[in-house]
C-alpha cells in the first residue's frame, strides 16, 4: 500500500503512528508529498480531490482519504487489540480524544494563518486570538479530566501527535501548568513509534 504523506502534517503523522503501533509499517510505502490550499500537487488531487493527505492507496487501487479512515482500515488488518475499541464507553472515549486532537490541529492550524502564513495586511488578530483560546481551553480539560489516560488508543495517538506537532509549530505552550498533560506526553514521546516519525520541514504555500 501506498501512503501519501507529509512530513510535518499532524493528520498524517497520526496514520503512520497507528501504523508503527499495529505493526503495519513495513507494509506501507511512504510518499511525502507537498500540499497546501495555495500550492496545488496535482499527484495528490488525482486522488483526492480535496487535495489533502494523508492518502492510503490500496493495492487494488482503491484510495482512502481522511486521517480517521485511513486509521480504521488500519486497525482492521493486524491481529493486535484494537485500538478504536468496538463498543462501550472505552470507544466513546477513544473517539471523543481523537475529535479533541483533530480539533486541536484545526485551531493550531487556523492560528498560523492568522499569524504567520497570510500576508501581514490580511492578517486578523480577533480570528488569531479566538483560535488559540480553544488551544488553552483544550489545554485545560485535558489536564483536568486526564482523557488521555488509560490502554493505547487511537484517541492517544491522535493527542500525542498533535501536541508534538503543537510543539514543532512554536504555537500555545500546552506544558505551563499542567503537570499531568506533561507527564504524558513526555512518556508517550518515548515510544518507538514517535521516534521513528518525527517532524520536519517547512509549510510551502507557494510553487
Amino acid at each position: 500500500m501506498q501512503l501519501l504523506y507529509q512530513t510535518h502534517s499532524p493528520y498524517a503523522r497520526k496514520v503512520l503512528v497507528m501504523a508503527h503501533e499495529t505493526g503495519l509499517a513495513a507494509r506501507l510505502h511512504v510518499m511525502h508529498q507537498e500540499t497546501s490550499p495555495t500550492h496545488r500537487n496535482d499527484l495528490v488531487f488525482a486522488l483526492n480531490p480535496l487535495g489533502k493527505v494523508p492518502v492510503l492507496v490500496l493495492d487494488d487501487g482503491t484510495t482512502l482519504f481522511d486521517s480517521a479512515v485511513i486509521c480504521e482500515y488500519l486497525d482492521g488488518l493486524h491481529d493486535g487489540p484494537r485500538l478504536i475499541p468496538a463498543q462501550g464507553p472505552e470507544r466513546w472515549r477513544a473517539l471523543r480524544l481523537q475529535a479533541l486532537a483533530q480539533g486541536m490541529a484545526d485551531a493550531g492550524i487556523a492560528l498560523r494563518w492568522e499569524t504567520e502564513r497570510r500576508p501581514v495586511h490580511a492578517r486578523w488578530a480577533p480570528m488569531a486570538q479566538g483560535q488559540a483560546g480553544k488551544l488553552l481551553a483544550a489545554y485545560d480539560l485535558l489536564e483536568r479530566e486526564a482523557e488521555f489516560e488509560g490502554s493505547l488508543d487511537l484517541g492517544q495517538i491522535a493527542l500525542a501527535t498533535t501536541l508534538d506537532w503543537l510543539e514543532f509549530r512554536a504555537l500555545p505552550d500546552f506544558r505551563a501548568g499542567r503537570p499531568r498533560l506533561t507527564a504524558w506526553f513526555e512518556a508517550f514521546a518515548r515510544r518507538p513509534s514517535m521516534t521513528a516519525t518525527t517532524y520536519e520541514g517547512q509549510t510551502r504555500d507557494a510553487a
